[in-house]
């Protein structure tokens, strides 16, 4: 059980805008807002939030000790996500000099500087999701949801055995939490409005990703295997789309929907990005989920005798990063059409272009170092 939680008045936080070139923090976590137009780099000294695109850093903030229980004498952040524009940001504590203990959620408004409120778990925090008014906590074996303004506990849910903290929200005011069941390879899907309850057995082994698009009417998920991502529906379960990133084992980071539904990025650590086409009709899909294009993958499920390898769906295009094994998140560009924002925990940020009418490699717009500055200009 969790316990009740406060508000606080921790003020530890000094605005850094002069860094040391020669020692930059070690990248502890990556994320982007809900409308995936800002990022957060939680850091071994504190965090720092950027515009997505055009990329340029907003926020740069540093921690330094207090004599309070709250805080150990460091300033590692490892987990960090921001409600919209990050003004208001949730943040965990992480590395080998922890700036909070690893059982307490802080919810840092940066309009005054400070701390307002906490939750103190009995266990480590994994990750946390933000609604506009509601904070979803997840814990090994457990998935919290809260009211904002009351600190209320409006439910709880039991998972199996979850590591890497997987959940993901809706972005819109329809909430769906989507997160792991109580089986290998299921992801459960929770549509708050309705109070209806979906599980989705979407894999044989364990569930290594997940994404849900901005509405919460897909899922898209991966498993340990690495191989395949597939895409349901999450009213009525059913499996659209059967995506190939390849034949081989990989460790996938993130998954992402575009905001029309109409492409999904694909990142692991293969060093590549893969982009697939989903071919939703994005104005029929608003009003009936079910609606989708047939693609030949879908034509070829229908026949018999077919190898599974070749009923997958192949990616259209993709990118290759330098080194493989560099963990990175991805998610498609704001102000230009076909582009995708690559952005890694060695402070890699990339942003690039496919032509939607042809097959093949991306073309890199930009890269930039996040951590060295003074070296992009």
């Amino acid at each position: 059980m969790s316990s009740t939680p406060t508000t606080s008045a921790i003020t530890t936080i000094l605005n850094s805008k002069n860094r040391n070139p020669t020692s930059p923090p070690t990248v502890l976590h990556l994320s982007f807002t809900q409308r995936r137009d800002y990022f957060a780099v939680g850091t071994t000294s504190g965090f720092i939030i950027f515009d997505s695109d055009p990329f340029r850093e907003v926020i740069h903030r540093e921690f330094t000790s207090l004599p309070t229980s709250s805080i150990i004498v460091g300033g590692g952040i490892g987990v960090i996500q921001m409600l919209f524009k990050g003004k208001i940001t949730a943040i965990v504590g992480c590395g080998p000099t922890p700036q909070f203990t690893l059982n307490k959620v802080l919810i840092w408004d940066d309009y005054r500087s400070q701390c307002i409120a906490e939750f103190c778990f009995r266990s480590k925090v994994k990750s946390v999701r933000l609604w506009k008014d509601q904070i979803v906590v997840i814990l090994l074996n457990k998935v919290y949801v809260y009211n904002f303004e009351e600190l209320e506990l409006l439910r709880q849910i039991d998972t199996m055995s979850n590591p890497k903290g997987l959940c993901e929200i809706s972005r819109e005011s329809e909430k769906v939490l989507a997160c792991l069941g109580l089986h290998q390879g299921e992801v459960r899907v929770e549509h708050c409005a309705s109070k209806r309850t979906n599980m989705i057995t979407a894999h044989d082994s364990n569930i290594a990703c997940i994404a849900l698009t901005h509405d919460g009417r897909f899922l898209a998920t991966a498993s340990s295997k690495g191989t395949l991502v597939r895409v349901f529906n999450t009213w009525d379960e059913s499996l659209l789309y059967e995506l190939r990133r390849g034949s081989g084992r990989a460790e996938i980071y993130s998954i992402s929907f575009s905001m029309d539904v109409q492409w999904l990025a694909v990142s692991s650590d293969k060093a590549t990005v893969h982009v697939f086409r989903l071919n939703v009709d994005s104005r029929a899909a608003a009003a009936e989920p079910n609606n989708f294009s047939p693609t030949s993958a879908s034509f070829l499920s229908l026949i018999t005798g077919i190898p599974k390898y070749l009923k997958s769906q192949w990616s259209e295009t993709r990118f290759r990063l330098p080194q493989e094994g560099i963990r990175n998140i991805v998610t498609f560009g704001q102000q230009q059409k076909n582009t995708v924002i690559i952005i890694g925990v060695d402070g890699s940020y990339y942003r690039c272009q496919f032509d939607p009418e042809a097959r093949g490699e991306m073309i890199q717009l930009q890269h930039y170092n996040f951590l060295h500055p003074e070296q992009n200009f």
